[in-house]
């Protein structure tokens, strides 16, 4: 009976062990490591944040390079995803359907300006967004995922230059 007891508290102590862990349960359906996941969300989050902020800038800008700015936006940026959400569906990576809350608030906040104002907190937005992009693609250049590897060597190039572009835009804003 004693050893029934002991197996049974054991048993118990395991259980309740197991349940302490922290760590979250690996997803065993994705075929990538956790920093390649990590960086097809983030592109993908940050896709489509660009692409938001730069329709709603299509309609409340008036200056002729804003407008431009946003146009590319939306037409690389959507190229840009398209080619991420395969190999995202082609490792088995499950994206965000929406964006994170902070950029949320920032796209939000952005539907509130109008004329030079919306200008200048568009084109920061775009700025400080694209610094972090050129970072997190920068990083993604030495990923072990062929598909990865290749997508941010081809779109590094072009996030700088939306960096250099938005850099100048703002610049022009008085």
């Amino acid at each position: 009976m004693k050893k029934v007891i002991y197996f049974l508290s054991g048993v118990a102590l395991f259980g309740f062990a197991s349940c302490m862990n922290n760590k979250p349960a690996k997803n065993y359906n994705q075929l990538v490591d956790e920093a390649t996941s990590s960086f097809i969300k983030q592109g993908l989050e940050a896709g489509q944040t660009e692409i938001k902020a730069s329709k709603i800038a299509e309609t409340n800008s008036k200056n002729p390079r804003v407008i431009s700015f946003a146009k590319m936006m939306i037409a690389d940026h959507s190229q840009a995803g398209d080619e991420l959400e395969k190999i995202a569906i082609n490792n088995r990576v499950r994206g965000e359907d929406s964006i994170s809350t902070v950029h949320q608030q920032n796209i939000s906040d952005l539907t509130n300006l109008s004329g030079n104002k919306f200008d200048k907190a568009y084109m920061q937005m775009m700025v400080a967004d694209h610094r972090d992009a050129v970072k997190l693609f920068t990083e993604a250049t030495k990923n072990q995922n062929e598909d990865i590897l290749k997508f941010a060597k081809k779109t590094l190039p072009v996030l700088q230059t939306h960096l250099d572009s938005a850099n100048a835009v703002s610049a022009s804003l008085k």
